[in-house]
């Protein structure tokens, strides 16, 4: 029976995980999942609906009308008109490809389907698995994770979610063994090649500790500036937290509140 371990790094009471730490482990079926949530994230491209004919403009073809109210017979290009003038003969052309902030002529459209399909049983099997991965120490390993085999599955008590400063997150993870994984993903930091970096993503990080707790904590806040570290609610989990580029076995410390919120959630998540 694993031990919960205190921020001081000594070991605690033993506490029993629930059954859904004893999921198989299914590679396959974790990539499937991993690679559905990727697929929402895909922007489409394409011209917005509307785009260019979201004003006033009328072409009126009535030879009945007054002069100024119709746009055939006038001397000028039978085309539509704004509606913001004393008579639409007087408006500026629009909606029109041709004209100034008309709809492009041959826009793009939306028509692949980008988004994977995947069934909620599956999902939950793969979120599942993915969870019962996060405490094998031997993919852990193989992701190339740092840690300690010794202090491991790595549960704390209640009182690491209440640290609201980061140099005690940063203290509490070197007795836990863990901060040289975390000092690794700030050495791999480096610019990403290509004009993607004046996009709004100039680097490429890699991924270290993953620290799932029992709804909002303080150590969201004390947590999400170290590098690589991210911090995630037992109910948000989905497969990308735990099997980061389709790989499980990331390494991850669970709270006792997330431990025993996922004893419940389990029941769900176990199919």
């Amino acid at each position: 029976m694993p031990s919960l371990y205190t921020i001081q790094g000594s070991k605690g009471k033993d506490i029993a995980l629930p059954a859904i730490f004893n999921t198989p482990y299914d590679a396959a079926l974790i990539r499937r999942a991993v690679l559905a949530v990727q697929s929402t994230r895909v922007q489409a491209f394409g011209n917005k609906p509307g785009a260019g004919r979201s004003n006033t403009a009328e072409y009126i073809g009535v030879r009945g009308k007054p002069t100024m109210h119709r746009t055939i017979n006038v001397g000028k290009a039978r085309l539509p008109r704004l509606r913001n003038r004393r008579g639409i003969l007087y408006g500026k052309v629009a909606a029109v490809p041709q004209a100034v902030g008309g709809p492009k002529a041959h826009a793009p459209k939306v028509l692949q389907v980008t988004e994977e399909h995947i069934n909620a049983k599956e999902r939950k099997k793969a979120i599942a698995s993915a969870i019962a991965a996060s405490i094998n120490p031997a993919l852990v390993k193989a992701r190339g994770h740092r840690f300690d085999e010794n202090v491991f599955p790595l549960l704390v008590e209640h009182s690491f979610e209440k640290m609201s400063k980061t140099k005690d997150v940063v203290d509490a993870l070197n007795k836990l063994h863990v901060h040289d994984d975390v000092t690794k993903a700030k050495e791999q930091k480096e610019t990403r090649a290509g004009k993607n970096k004046n996009r709004g993503k100039p680097f490429k990080k890699k991924k270290s500790v993953l620290i799932v707790t029992d709804g909002t904590k303080p150590i969201y806040k004390a947590a999400r500036n170290l590098p690589g570290v991210e911090i995630v609610q037992v109910q948000s989990l989905n497969a990308e937290h735990l099997a980061p580029g389709t790989h499980a076995g990331r390494l991850t410390i669970w709270t006792e509140s997330a431990i025993q919120a996922l004893t419940k959630k389990g029941a769900e998540l176990h199919v």
